[in-house]
Order: C-alpha cells, then structure tokens, then sequence
C-alpha cells in the first residue's frame, strides 16, 4: 500500500514539474475543446479536452504497471 502512494506522488509531482514544459511544445491548453475567454478585465481558462487527454494517459501508464 505504502508502495503505490509513494509511486503515485512521485509521478503527480514529475507531472507537476514537466508540465510547463511539454504544454508549450505539445500545444496543451490550446486544444479544440478547451475554453479560454476573458469576462470584466479577468482571464478565465477551463482546459477540457487536456484534463481528459492526461487523465487517459495517467491511466493508461497506471493500468499497464
């Protein structure tokens, strides 16, 4: 048990940290589906189609483990 909560941190924290990263070569955050608008002078971002994007790739590296 111990052992999957270690690995599961790790990977959220080396997401975390590359994630910057590989959104500005893979174009993350601009995908068709995500929504971006700007209401009263505040940007408002809501990145769809990339939540569901890196869900299925967490959950594909997951189940193959």
């Amino acid at each position: 048990m111990l052992k999957w909560l270690l690995v599961i941190v790790l990977m959220v924290l080396v997401s975390g940290l590359m994630r910057p990263g590989l959104a500005q070569r893979l174009g993350l955050g601009r995908l068709p589906g995500d929504v971006a608008f700007s209401f009263r002078g505040r940007a408002y971002h809501f990145p769809f189609t990339t939540t569901v994007l890196l869900s299925l790739i967490a959950w594909l590296i997951l189940r193959s483990i």
